[in-house]
């Protein structure tokens, strides 16, 4: 194949890139604006993104030569997936690569708003050394996860990933989605080379609202919110509800309502409607916690996404 050029629109940790070079392609990462890639993208083989580029049909259009897309992470939704495969332009992800990263902020949102940490880490360097007694009266009324149960609402990579996590942490599982009945989830405890397999059973969505402590979710994009205000009404008043899958996934005015009502006791938010500018609602509200979008950001995922991406792009366009 004469074309070895790639783009890593988004970026590529220096792990992959260096094993598509190796493999004699040529790898750009200077970032080109989404309006100027029509007229840029048609000079390589390959583009790989992450969520910020977005690959349409009208820009696959312009790019004869474009024989591969790769979305570094889970979602294709920035991705026209289906017109890609008419075109024969092959589309890889990695689903499994950021999984653990994943998992384990959701366990940071859920530990932390647990023992309000978001609320006494904005508190502590303003009244930390005037009101510390203040401070940690407020603060004493925190409660422990083990024994409590979480509720996973899709039940694939990344929600048996936290599936493991909570129960190594000591708490009951149960879990919703319409795709998958039964899995078995494998925790494993390093030190003493032991595995302890876990069956967990599906069961209904209303179920895993009314009977969860911990509400996360792992889902694809709905096109509307999943979680609305008929959702958040059936949760217990202590429920922890998180999301680190997509913006949109929540009714964000009706949570902000369940949680001044008292309906819920804390949200954890990591993505958010109208990214990259959340409303100021969310950013200020007392009960939620509040990340960046970085679940995947971890630099062993980044690294595992970057290799990952690389051994299929090398794979695909050197049998192409």
């Amino acid at each position: 194949m004469a074309n070895k050029r790639i783009l890593a629109n988004d970026g590529i940790h220096p792990a992959g890139k260096a094993m598509l070079e190796e493999a004699g392609f040529e790898v750009d990462t200077n970032k080109i604006p989404q309006d100027e890639l029509a007229d840029k993208l048609p000079g390589y083989a390959g583009i790989m993104v992450r969520s910020a580029t977005k690959v349409r049909q009208d820009l696959m259009d312009k790019c004869p030569d474009l024989k591969v897309i790769g979305r570094g992470g889970v979602g294709l939704d920035n991705i026209d997936v289906d017109y890609a495969k008419e075109r024969g332009i092959a589309v890889f992800n990695t689903p499994a690569a950021s999984s653990q990263s994943v998992a384990e902020l959701v366990f940071a949102h859920a530990l932390g708003i647990a023992r309000f940490m978001q609320n006494a880490n904005r508190d502590m360097p303003a009244k930390g050394n005037s009101a510390f007694k203040d401070l940690k009266k407020s603060y004493s009324k925190g409660v422990e996860l083990r024994g409590k149960t979480i509720g996973i609402i899709g039940f694939g990579r990344i929600g048996q990933h936290v599936g493991r996590i909570a129960a190594g942490v000591g708490m009951r599982v149960i879990a919703h989605d319409p795709f998958i009945e039964e899995a078995t989830l494998e925790v494993d405890f390093p030190q003493s080379d032991q595995v302890v397999k876990i069956a967990i059973q599906t069961t209904s969505i209303d179920e895993v609202l009314k009977n969860s402590d911990v509400i996360t979710l792992h889902v694809p994009s709905q096109g509307r919110p999943l979680i609305g205000a008929e959702e958040l009404a059936k949760m217990k008043n202590n429920a922890i509800l998180i999301n680190a899958s997509r913006g949109g996934i929540i009714d964000e005015d009706a949570l902000v309502n369940a949680l001044n009502e008292g309906e819920i006791a804390g949200a954890g938010l990591d993505v958010f409607d109208n990214e990259p500018t959340p409303s100021d609602q969310i950013l200020n509200h007392p009960k939620i916690s509040l990340t960046p979008h970085t679940g995947a950001s971890t630099e062993q995922a980044q690294a595992n996404i970057g290799t990952e991406l690389a051994g299929k792009f090398i794979a695909y366009l050197n049998g192409a």
